[in-house]
């Protein structure tokens, strides 16, 4: 799993995912969010690979600078 930043153009990637959300509802914004994950999970494809990255998630949100009061 690749945990240093492998993207070419970060900041194109996170525009364009804002860019996305505009105008959706908090329940359409989700829907989007599921809809990546499963088509970016499928791409992965691995079951192992999918774990790690699944982990990692969970690991960084406990992260105390991430965590909300």
């Amino acid at each position: 799993m690749k945990t240093q930043l492998n993207l070419e153009d970060a900041d194109q990637f996170y525009e364009n995912l804002m860019d996305a959300h505009l105008s959706l509802t908090r329940e359409q914004s989700e829907a989007l969010n599921a809809r990546l994950v499963l088509i970016l999970a499928n791409e992965l494809g691995g079951t192992e690979r999918l774990a790690a990255c699944l982990a990692a998630a969970v690991d960084a949100g406990k992260s105390p600078h991430l965590q909300q009061s």
